[in-house]
């Protein structure tokens, strides 16, 4: 049995091997995408001469109503697609969200980096925390920081790969851990996130097609969401210590002065002073915020309805709190532990942290064009349609139309990410059809996060997929996308396996999905 095993895990290493292998070998990043806009190019005129197009039915998440659409291919190469790309050229960049957020974050985190913060706080994490738990920590947090949008993407990623390596463990396993844990289960969380209303407003339209009378709370799937999030977490942990570390092996530092090296969890008695005068700035910005917030007719409430979870002015923005969290806090423990005392070192950190992000702010610029292109030649919706049609049509029991739901969502993921944008097509299609069949709509929209979520951490498309390849470069240089795919697909493969069979366990015991 042993020797079955191990020849197992020694053929599935192997096979990881060769997909990072072949993966680094691509050009790149850059380059790929250049690649990629000229096939969406030819792609689109190609089925623009075809005549392909879909006529459906889709809930406009502005207005809630439901409304019958045609959409046809675009070609590109025609005189308004060539206009399109001349003129979008600027406005497709600075509507790329990606950025704004990455630098905004960067402006506070690199105070917090450069001051010391970052690396006293996961020493101290280390010290106070059993050796074993930190995995499961991590993987936790990392599901959590949904709460926050994209935020966890670039806080949390970098964030795990220095605790490992803080740990004396490979920081490689810390990025592939964080990633897998931030995008592999974005849809899923402890708390309600701003996300979850948009999802539930569309489901209870596409509900009120068939039962106006029906509808689904905000809180309709929170049990399943729950037990999804203790799930992921031990399964996140248990790839990464069972299968991405002994692949990855010892982490061997390129020079004695590569990032991180330093394992000892001693602190200095200016760290402490710093760590102390830490906590106080992080009350001060807590207390500030919270009258922002918790006051009936504070500023940052919907200024409509009062609400402050959901969509609030405070949710929408939530980067603009953590980007402060992490300035004032680095601040402080600058002063505290003497590291920065100046405020030309603070803007200096700032300056360091943003002019770092050069190489992926000029990748995001051929990104977001990408984007932009595929998105204008209409090919995701036609893919999404078809594929919806060709499910729907199948004559298999619910549960086993819902398992195929998920699938087709996964594979869908990797070329058509936007969760709102897919449901929007989905949900007219989908909940109508569940309902006649008697599956609990929540069931329905638990399914959708089932698909949603896995292949997030595998898709080039995933705008800060090019920035965990910038990440690992800090730690192998040879690093490419070839070595994240092989760290992230475990994650993937294991995720969709046990997430599915979580769903249909709770779908055939009849458990309720939320309140």
């Amino acid at each position: 049995m042993n020797e079955f095993e191990n020849a197992s895990k020694s053929l599935s290493q192997r096979m990881l091997d060769v997909v990072e292998v072949v993966g680094n070998k691509v050009p790149h990043p850059v380059v790929i995408f250049l690649i990629l806009i000229a096939i969406v190019l030819l792609l689109s005129h190609v089925l623009f001469l075809t005549g392909a197009s879909v006529t459906y039915q889709v809930i406009n998440p502005d207005t809630h109503e439901v409304e019958t659409a045609t959409t046809t291919a675009r070609s590109l190469l025609t005189a308004s697609g060539i206009r399109d790309m001349y003129t979008g050229l600027v406005p497709n960049f600075m509507g790329f969200t990606a950025i704004g957020l990455l630098i905004v974050a960067m402006v506070g985190v690199g105070v917090a980096e450069e001051a010391g913060l970052i690396n006293s706080l996961i020493r101290k994490l280390v010290a106070v925390s059993p050796g074993w738990a930190m995995t499961y920590i991590l993987a936790f947090v990392g599901i959590l920081s949904s709460i926050a949008a994209d935020a966890g993407y670039v806080v949390l990623i970098p964030l795990a790969g220095a605790a490992f390596m803080s740990l004396g463990r490979n920081p490689l396993a810390g990025l592939a851990l964080g990633f897998a844990a931030v995008g592999g289960a974005f849809n899923v969380n402890l708390l309600i996130k701003p996300l979850d209303a948009v999802l539930t407003e569309i489901t209870n339209d596409a509900i009120h097609m068939v039962d106006p009378s029906i509808s689904i709370s905000l809180t309709g799937g929170l049990w399943f969401s729950v037990a999804s999030v203790l799930l992921l977490t031990v399964v996140i942990a248990l790839v990464t210590e069972r299968v991405i570390e002994p692949r990855l092996g010892k982490y061997e530092p390129a020079s004695p002065g590569d990032v991180g090296e330093t394992t000892d969890a001693m602190l200095s008695a200016k760290e402490l002073r710093g760590l102390r005068y830490a906590l106080v700035a992080l009350v001060g910005v807590l207390l500030a915020f919270g009258l922002l917030t918790i006051p009936a007719a504070a500023p940052l409430r919907n200024p409509e309805t009062g609400a402050l979870i959901g969509n609030s002015p405070f949710m929408n923005a939530l980067i603009v709190p953590i980007m402060f969290l992490f300035l004032a806090t680095g601040v402080a423990y600058g002063l505290g532990a003497g590291t920065m005392r100046t405020a030309g070192e603070v803007i200096g950190a700032m300056t360091k942290a943003v002019s770092s992000l050069g190489g992926t702010i000029l990748l995001f610029l051929v990104i977001s064009q990408f984007i932009a292109y595929f998105n204008y030649s209409n090919i995701p919706t036609l893919a999404a349609v078809k594929m919806a049609d060709s499910l729907k049509a199948a004559n298999i029991g619910p549960l086993w139309l819902l398992l195929g739901f998920i699938l087709v969502v996964t594979a869908l993921n990797f070329i058509f990410t936007p969760a709102i944008a897919k449901w929007a097509i989905f949900a007219p299609v989908f909940v109508p059809l569940f309902i006649t069949l008697g599956v609990d709509p929540a069931a329905i929209l638990s399914a959708y996060r089932v698909g949603d979520s896995p292949t997030n951490a595998l898709t080039p498309l995933n705008a800060y997929f090019a920035l965990v390849v910038g990440f690992a470069q800090v730690y192998d240089k040879k690093a490419g996308i070839g070595t994240v795919v092989a760290l992230l697909l475990p994650y993937s493969i294991w995720m969709t396996v046990t997430w599915m069979a979580l769903f249909a366990g709770w779908y055939l015991l009849g458990l309720p999905w939320g309140i």
